[in-house]
C-alpha cells in the first residue's frame, strides 16, 4: 500500500470513527492558501476541525505529537479561511486530533486552541 494510500485509509478510519460518535462529516481534506484541514465534521453545534496523524510505531513520538506548532498554526489559518467561506465566524469550534495505528483510533479532542 502507497503512502497515499494508507494516508487516505486512516482518514476513512477517523471519519468513520466520528460519525458513530454521532458527528457529521462536511468537508474532507478542505484547503486554502493558508492550509489544509483533512476533517471537518459537525458535533452537536460544535465545528470541528480535525487533523488525521497516522503512525505504524511510536519510534519517533505518538502521531498527536507531529502536530507541532508550525502545522498548528497552519490549521488554524485553514480554518479561519473555511469559517469565512462559509459566512460563519462566531460558532462554536473545536480542533482535535486523531490518531490512527494499528492498534486502532485514539480521539484527542480539543487537542490544541486557537493560534495566530
Amino acid at each position: 500500500m502507497t503512502g497515499r494510500a494508507r494516508g487516505e485509509a486512516g482518514e476513512r478510519a477517523a471519519e468513520q470513527y466520528l460519525e458513530k460518535l454521532g458527528a457529521r462529516i462536511l468537508r474532507r481534506n478542505y484547503s486554502c492558501r493558508g492550509g489544509e484541514i483533512d476533517l471537518i465534521a459537525l458535533d452537536d453545534e460544535t465545528l470541528l476541525f480535525v487533523e488525521v496523524k497516522l503512525r505504524s510505531n511510536e519510534r519517533y513520538g505518538t502521531p498527536g505529537e507531529a502536530v507541532n506548532c508550525a502545522k498548528r498554526r497552519r490549521i488554524c489559518r485553514a480554518a479561519l479561511t473555511y469559517l469565512h467561506e462559509i459566512g460563519e465566524v462566531e460558532v462554536p469550534m473545536r480542533f482535535d486530533v486523531i490518531e490512527v495505528t494499528p492498534d486502532g483510533v485514539n480521539h484527542l479532542p480539543g487537542a490544541f486552541d486557537y493560534v495566530e
